[in-house]
């Protein structure tokens, strides 16, 4: 059967309500990229603008075309004209984390080893192309192991750890964001709750999203010119045409080899990609829209590839929410005319200027809300009995938050930190622990929910090889690397101060281990629940 022959309308009132979500959603995240990159490290502005959005703009383009494309060819395979294709935009976990714990943290120590602020810049844009390619290249080949690869690691383990990333970083950050101009960020993120988490209508249907937008906008340049909002209004500056055409280089040659320390956050960053992709393809299933598991996946690996040979610096995903769409009307338009409106702005400049045009107090509460969701979606989507491994996978996470808070110069002066680092008179210093406890987190989150996991259902035994398997990841920084920025080295190589850090954590895993392969020859494998009453 032709496409043609399918009777649908192309674009309606529930492909607006799809368009107005899924822009904002992207909007909300390079304005957060940006606010990071340009306002909390310095980095120069054009080439964020020019440079890294164009590139990630065009990933988001291609993708969306990619999915629209596949619905209207499912709508053509099944004569139903209410087809709802998969909506994809740039990964919020992962594109926080790539701004606050790669690229901003490699710009900082590019000028701190005495590159200006253009050179340092540059180096950092090819860090992040050539981390898009790793993970597009990891998305690609798992793409094929999809299923393997969810059967594998538990899900408490996946899902917890992107919780511990959605909780910490996507949204108690843009919260703090939010709290520094109150008047319009709470305001805007009481409407999103209203909505999206309360489930209640605004009046005349005006969707949640956009209603929590045009609230923050008022409120910013209504009260801000008079100075209700004291120092939290900044003028917005001229409109630029900032023209950035996305052209294929070889940048990303020259930033693999800096890829290599980041390796524990960029290699969980693609693997996690790919099992959510899993998830809201059969997510999707259930809501009557059969898609193929893998072309999604491909289409998703493949957008990222292309973005990152381009000049992207952020992956893109299948977005969680199809069914959403699906029940607020949307079809195939939606998803067509956001690639378009994101890719062409990249293009053409005038996504730079919304972002700063756009104060991340009127778009982070999106972001809150996003958190949340996925937050929540760890615990439903897990049994109940593994709610405690999903709540032990947070603390990683939470250190590394800290981390990054006790890094930042403006908080904590960088003498001071080394020092505090350094401070070997009583034990590891608990600056040290903070750092350690936190390198790695994504990893060190799916290897604690395992071995919980493992041990919740009785296997004991397999839980120690988990504990012994983290062990051997210690000792070569893959976790609790304690390098301040968590690179990855040859344990004998280090110094007499690190390998003085490096060894007890190993050992504890070792101990560990033991500890329970001993109770589990001792027939502590047994699980409580299994047996007898009375």
């Amino acid at each position: 059967m032709a496409i043609d022959s399918v009777p649908r309308r192309r674009f309606g009132g529930g492909d607006l309500n799809g368009v107005l979500g899924l822009v904002v959603d992207n909007l909300s995240l390079l304005a957060f990229m940006a606010s990071a990159l340009v306002g909390i490290f310095g980095m120069p502005a054009d080439l964020v603008f020019r440079r890294m959005f164009p590139g990630t703009a065009l990933g988001v383009l291609l993708g969306n075309l990619a999915y629209t494309w596949m619905a209207r060819r499912l709508a053509a395979r099944t004569g139903r004209s209410d087809v709802t294709a998969m909506p994809l935009g740039i990964d919020a976990p992962t594109s926080i984390g790539m701004a606050l714990l790669v690229l901003g943290p490699a710009f900082a120590a590019y000028r701190h080893a005495g590159m200006d602020d253009i050179t340092a810049g540059e180096a950092t844009w090819h860090l992040g192309m050539a981390s898009l390619v790793v993970m597009g290249v990891l998305k690609f080949v798992l793409s094929f192991f999809g299923a393997w690869v969810q059967r594998s690691v538990p899900r408490a383990g996946l899902l917890g750890s992107i919780a511990g990333i959605a909780l910490v970083l996507m949204g108690f950050l843009p919260l703090v964001e939010i709290m520094r101009v109150p008047v319009v960020g709470f305001a805007g993120l009481g409407i999103v709750l209203y909505c999206l988490v309360a489930k209640r209508r605004l009046p005349f249907g005006v969707p949640g999203v956009l209603g929590a937008f045009l609230v923050g906008v008022l409120l910013y340049y209504g009260l801000g010119p008079i100075g209700l909002l004291g120092t939290g209004y900044h003028p917005p500056g001229t409109w630029q045409w900032r023209l950035g055409f996305p052209w294929p280089n070889l940048g990303f040659l020259q930033g693999l080899p800096a890829t290599v320390p980041y390796l524990p956050l960029i290699l969980p960053f693609g693997l996690l990609m790919v099992v959510g992709g899993i998830n809201v393809t059969e997510s999707a299933r259930a809501a009557g829209d059969d898609y193929s598991t893998r072309d999604i996946l491909l289409v998703e690996a493949l957008a990222t590839l292309v973005a990152g040979f381009c000049g992207g610096v952020a992956q893109t995903t299948p977005y969680i929410g199809q069914p959403a769409y699906k029940a607020m009307g949307a079809r195939t338009g939606y998803t067509l005319v956001t690639g378009l409106v994101i890719g062409l702005g990249g293009v053409l400049g005038y996504l730079s200027n919304l972002v700063e045009l756009l104060p991340v107090a009127v778009l982070a509460p999106i972001l809150v809300f996003v958190s949340i969701g996925i937050t929540t979606q760890a615990f439903e989507a897990t049994p109940l009995r593994y709610a405690g491994a999903v709540v032990f996978s947070f603390f990683p996470a939470i250190a590394r938050m800290l981390a990054i808070k006790l890094g930042d110069p403006t908080i904590v002066d960088p003498t001071r930190f080394a020092a505090l680092y350094a401070d070997t008179s009583h034990g590891v210093p608990v600056m040290a622990v903070i750092v350690i406890l936190g390198n790695g987190f994504i990893i060190t989150s799916m290897v604690w929910a395992s071995f919980v996991v493992a041990m919740i259902d009785g296997h004991v035994r397999k839980a120690a090889g988990i504990v012994a398997l983290g062990a051997v990841l210690t000792a070569f920084g893959l976790i609790h690397s304690v390098e301040p920025i968590g690179a990855v080295y040859l344990p004998w190589t280090l110094d007499a101060a690190a390998q003085a850090m490096v060894w007890p954590f190993v050992a504890a895993y070792g101990a560990l281990a033991v500890v329970l392969l001993l109770l589990s020859l001792g027939g502590g494998g047994a699980s409580e629940r299994a047996l007898p009453k009375g």
